[in-house]
């Protein structure tokens, strides 16, 4: 077997174990047998990345790839196309918008992570906390893969490090054996580490992240030549959690104290959420090959039933019941990507009313039958009355009474 290679002195300081680089994901070359089903976001916005590191006009704190106003734009979007030397012609590049909640947001983020106080994004499922850390992690370390997602089951030695048993058994506790974690190799290589759900995991294990945050240390008791690993600069935490589960492993007040909460609001202006869903069902529709596109009408009435509904109230000032399901911009987008897909394969390639109609109960009906009672209730409270009076809703609540009767 070939020896691995050793890094060198400028990577690794002789007192530290060697370090293994952050995992890489290779550009996939042309042809449907080796194309990625998701590109990781510094290998799908690789030419946005790169046009602002090439016009980047502010100092950048250690180890960041751009500097924080850069990151701003590369998540908020810029208005002018940047021109950029891209595969070694010069070309404009247009940076798109990642994020479409307010910037003031993304900016606190930012802040953070250029002190020495780790980021908790908090918000309801589908507000976008997961989306937010992988682009804030590409943009300031050039990589989003240094990341565990947190469940019932994960173990400490998941967060800081686990050691290949069959070579300890044969040569005792060595660098070469252990398995560094996600964190411990963004630790080493000062990079963000991304911690998704942490709330999902009990409260021992959460703890483990104490002494991460506040001494940026993982201590090795096995190896007593080298007991500690050191985080470098740039290291830094993005952490997610679900704010329905806050209270089920809610997190200590030590570990609290760590922590800088920024909290996603969902979306609730109509006009942005109707941006997100076209914006994301046409990237996924893109990505399954599946021609054309969602009108506008189509996307304003999946919409607004989903903001009435989650809400509780119609446009009209009637009150309605909310369902259990957290009806969030994520479910919305969900919907209209499910109906892109039928009506392309059983349907007329034309996504209507009745395809948003057919498509809509799974996701509301999702954790309590008794929301079926709930949307039948919309449907003919206030569908059944739009109904008279314009066409989209008229074959919206015929199709939907049809599928709820079935």
């Amino acid at each position: 077997m070939a020896k691995a290679k050793t890094p060198s002195a400028a990577d690794v300081s002789p007192a530290t174990p060697q370090v293994t680089a952050p995992p890489q994901v290779p550009q996939a070359p042309d042809g449907p047998e080796t194309e990625l089903l998701r590109e990781p976001a510094e290998v799908k916005y690789r030419r946005e990345l790169e046009a602002l590191r090439q016009n980047e006009s502010d100092q950048a704190p250690a180890a960041w790839k751009l500097s924080p106003r850069s990151v701003l734009t590369y998540i908020t979007g810029a208005k002018k196309p940047l021109k950029a030397t891209i595969d070694g012609k010069v070309v404009e590049v247009t940076i798109t918008r990642k994020f479409f909640g307010d910037d003031s947001i993304v900016e606190r983020s930012i802040v953070t992570l250029a002190s020495e106080r780790a980021l908790l994004l908090v918000g309801d499922p589908g507000t976008g906390k997961s989306w937010l850390s992988e682009h804030l992690a590409a943009a300031i370390s050039g990589t989003s893969l240094l990341t565990i997602q947190g469940t019932a089951g994960t173990t400490e030695e998941q967060i800081k490090y686990s050691w290949n048993i069959a070579r300890i058994i044969a040569e005792g506790p060595k660098p070469d054996n252990m398995i560094q974690s996600p964190c411990m190799l963004a630790m080493r290589a000062g990079k963000i580490f991304r911690f998704e759900e942490i709330t999902r995991c009990v409260g021992d294990v959460q703890d483990a992240l104490v002494s991460i945050c506040s001494d940026k240390t993982i201590a090795v008791p096995e190896l007593p030549d080298d007991p500690m690993v050191f985080a470098r600069p740039g290291f830094n935490i993005i952490a997610t959690a679900n704010a329905r589960d806050q209270g089920v492993n809610d997190l200590s007040a030590a570990l609290k104290r760590r922590f800088n909460y920024i909290h996603i609001p969902v979306v609730s202006d109509q006009k942005t959420e109707v941006e997100i869903v076209r914006t994301r069902s046409a990237e996924l529709l893109e990505r399954y090959k599946i021609p054309g596109r969602i009108e506008e009408p189509v996307l304003k009435l999946l919409t607004t039933v989903f903001r009435e509904m989650r809400q509780g109230t119609t446009g009209e000032g009637l009150s309605v019941q909310k369902p259990t399901t957290t009806l969030s911009t994520a479910e919305a987008i969900g919907v209209a990507l499910d109906s892109a897909i039928h009506s392309r394969y059983f349907g007329t390639g034309t996504v209507g009313p009745e395809d948003i109609a057919r498509n809509l109960i799974g996701s509301i009906v999702k954790e309590d039958l008794a929301d079926l009672k709930v949307l039948k209730e919309y449907m003919n409270l206030v569908a059944k009355k739009r109904a008279a009076g314009d066409p989209a809703w008229k074959t919206f609540y015929e199709a939907a009474i049809k599928v709820l009767s079935a």
